[in-house]
């Protein structure tokens, strides 16, 4: 699922003159103190989980090309067409398009460019 993202062209959050209120909505999109709130305490969980990507995509990228190498080392192919379909696969499945784009975006970080 892609979604858009909106950014202030000011940087009212920046200025000594700006009213903590103005700063909260230039920060969060919304002038009500409770509601900025929970986007500050929804945004803290977010950017953990995006920690975890990373970490996940980084361990998952190491992985598959030790694979690689280790079937090169043998004797094997570079690559697996069959493998990567399966994974296309389950990431559609899964998430629609966008998961056949990230699936493809996985596979590119494990083996390269074709």
């Amino acid at each position: 699922m892609m979604t858009d993202v909106v950014e202030s062209s000011g940087l009212a959050g920046d200025r000594a003159d700006t009213n903590p209120t103005e700063a909260a909505a230039a920060r969060t999109g919304t002038g009500d103190s409770a509601a900025a709130e929970r986007i500050v305490e929804i945004r803290e969980r977010i950017d953990e989980i995006d920690r975890t990507i990373i970490a996940l995509w980084q361990e998952r990228a190491a992985l598959s090309q030790e694979v690689g190498a280790t079937r090169l080392a043998s004797g094997g192919t570079r690559l697996v067409l069959s493998r990567e379909r399966e994974i296309l696969e389950r990431f559609r499945q899964a998430l629609g398009a966008d998961g056949t784009q990230l699936a493809l975006l996985l596979l590119r970080a494990g083996r390269g460019p074709l």
